[in-house]
């Protein structure tokens, strides 16, 4: 009775129009609501980190399966950016009709099947088009469920974003060494991504009961698309570089060692899984070196352990080195992005949500181009010589972390 009530208080002194929700309240076993809130956000973007990870982790296996080319697989996993960019209009649009609840609700469906569907395509056609459909609903549940992150933060007055973000990290890590596990018991694809999706059904209907409601943010105008001034422009370019390795990291690890390093078929994941360890362990004390060393040396830190890594996988492809130099490349990817989110957010040229909006769009055509480029490049050279050119993104991270002014130390830089 007393936890109602706290929770009431809390609400009505936070958003004074808010209504009780019923629903909610007859879930809540006397744990407080607000809680649950962000333990159900935090649920979803755990699953969404470990869909992902599910993909990209059997990638090989796939390729393998249809005996497609490097050039062939890197055309195909164009999909995954058109989706994207197809879904940009729908989001925000279903978003402000449907409210965020709703849509992370239904994206999170379509989001598991069109990963099963991804494990039946019979062939290249097929995998392209559902590669499309899981790049549109990855995309749409990922505006959904930043939107209610942001709803959640707003009622626990502090930030909180982060975590949130180093969860999905950590479900990276998990994907991967799931998809490892399921590679050397020689397990389908398909079934696989049947474990998947049954946990992320079930996740979604227990969190369905405790997301939040009433998501509008103060009512601020967010447009999905807004040019950034010459400070964020520059954030939006570090971004955008560090997560092209970031993005080649996630599709192209298991390649890598299979067919560079020459790993036994058991450790085809070693490579990912080491990356993905690195990057969540490291995402989650990033704003405490911040903190401590600065926007700017954390930036020119990251890429230069960025490039370290690539270059020591690259120039020593065997076990031990090139695991090193992944572990080295997944702590160099792991603070650019909250970091340079964080700077974002502190523009004094554009609002929060809407500078945040330009940047983190630039950093995720990143992601997803990043790997179709590493095919063709692999292609017309070889995977080694495709790593080895991505490095130029790790260094130029370096050049513009050192030119740029940020937009939160404005000319002191």
């Amino acid at each position: 009775m007393k936890d109602n009530l706290k929770v009431s208080v809390i609400t009505q002194t936070i958003l004074p129009d808010a209504k009780p929700d019923r629903t909610e309240s007859r879930f809540t076993s006397g744990v407080s609501m607000l809680r649950m809130n962000r333990i159900a956000v935090s649920a979803i973007f755990f699953m969404h980190g470990l869909c992902f990870a599910s993909w990209a982790s059997r990638i090989p296996s796939i390729q393998e399966k249809l005996n497609l080319s490097s050039s062939a697989l890197g055309t195909i996993l164009f999909a995954l950016p058109v989706g994207f960019f197809v879904s940009l209009p729908f989001a925000g649009w279903l978003v402000g009709i449907l409210k965020s609840k709703r849509v992370v609700i239904l994206a999170a469906i379509f989001y598991s099947v069109s990963l099963l569907c991804i494990g039946t395509a019979p062939g290249t056609v097929a995998l392209f088009g559902c590669l499309f459909l899981f790049g549109f609903f990855a995309n749409l549940l990922n505006i959904a469920i930043n939107t209610q992150a942001v709803a959640v933060e707003g009622l626990y007055q502090k930030k909180i974003m982060a975590s949130f973000h180093g969860l999905w990290s950590l479900a990276g890590f998990v994907g991967a060494a799931l998809g490892t596990w399921m590679i050397s018991h020689t397990i389908a694809p398909f079934q696989h991504y049947i474990v998947v999706a049954v946990l992320f059904f079930t996740v979604n209907i227990v969190c369905a009961f405790y997301l939040v409601t009433k998501d509008e943010a103060a009512g601020e105008k967010r447009p999905l698309f807004a040019m950034p001034d010459k400070p964020l422009l520059g954030l939006g370019i570090i971004a955008f570089c560090s997560m092209m390795v970031e993005g080649a990291m996630f599709d192209w690890s298991g390649l890598y060692f299979i067919k560079v390093v020459n790993v036994k078929p058991a450790y085809t994941g070693l490579g990912y899984t080491i990356f993905m360890v690195a990057m969540a362990g490291m995402r989650f004390l990033a704003d405490g070196f911040s903190d401590k060393f600065g926007l700017k040396r954390i930036l020119q830190l990251s890429g230069l352990l960025t490039t370290a890594g690539l270059l020591l996988a690259v120039l020593l492809p065997e076990i031990v080195p090139s695991t090193i130099g992944f572990f080295l490349i997944g702590m160099g990817v792991s603070s650019v992005v909250p970091m340079v989110y964080s700077a974002a957010g502190k523009s004094k040229s554009l609002s929060p949500g809407t500078a945040l909006t330009a940047v983190s769009s630039m950093g995720f055509i990143g992601l997803l181009i990043g790997p179709p480029i590493i095919g063709f490049i692999a292609e017309a050279t070889s995977l080694k010589m495709s790593f080895l050119t991505i490095s130029i993104m790790s260094v130029a991270v370096i050049v513009f972390a050192s030119l740029m002014a940020t937009p939160s130390e404005g000319k002191s830089n």
